[in-house]
């Protein structure tokens, strides 16, 4: 007779979330993830195929709970730099609250720890990008000086370096104490995109 579960797998993920998040990949062992999850080897491998399994889930589940809440405003139809400053401030924010230094953002680390060994990892760092990138594409749209001549390919490109910039700044959420020192960084790259879209 099969056991029955006394828990739900995106619990477990939410739970391993956190250990990967702190520690990353390589150093969150099996023998981390069952005191973190509280759930056996067993049960890890059952529900997720191991180690790597379970890691490819927090995406989806560090997607839900951290990067939604924050860029949700950014993807709408009418966002526009407010909307960006707005992320940023979210995000910084929640930094603040959990404590800085702190462990910057969970895909972000994916990408410089285990995205160039690990094609399965890069997909999930391309797919979050590629969504960054789509939200402030349009915000730039529609942040544009009526007289701007920039073609979309500009506005592409500028959407991906706010991606580039964004990863940098969440590494940088790691090595400081303070949060003024990412507001400052945040408010004078955006007078800078303000200015590029005259």
């Amino acid at each position: 007779m099969a056991r029955t579960k006394t828990y739900e797998p995106e619990t477990l993920a939410d739970r391993a979330l956190a250990a990967f998040w702190e520690h990353g990949f390589h150093a969150t062992s099996m023998d981390d993830l069952v005191r973190a999850t509280k759930v056996s080897r067993h049960g890890i491998y059952n529900d997720f195929g191991g180690k790597k399994g379970l890691f490819l889930a927090c995406f989806k589940r560090y997607e839900l709970a951290i990067v939604t809440p924050a860029f949700e405003a950014v993807e709408q139809h009418n966002a526009d730099l407010e909307q960006i400053a707005q992320y940023f401030e979210h995000q910084i924010a929640l930094a603040e609250r959990i404590g800085l230094p702190g462990n910057g953002c969970f895909v972000a680390n994916a990408s410089t720890e285990i995205a160039a060994q690990d094609g399965d990892v890069a997909n999930k760092v391309t797919q979050h990008n590629a969504r960054l990138a789509a939200g402030f594409a349009t915000a730039l749209q529609n942040s544009q000086d009526p007289s701007s001549n920039l073609a979309a390919k500009d506005i592409k490109q500028l959407a991906e370096t706010i991606v580039v910039f964004a990863n940098g700044l969440w590494s940088l959420s790691r090595t400081v104490s303070d949060a003024a020192i990412l507001r400052n960084n945040a408010t004078t790259f955006l007078m800078l995109i303000r200015e590029h879209l005259k």
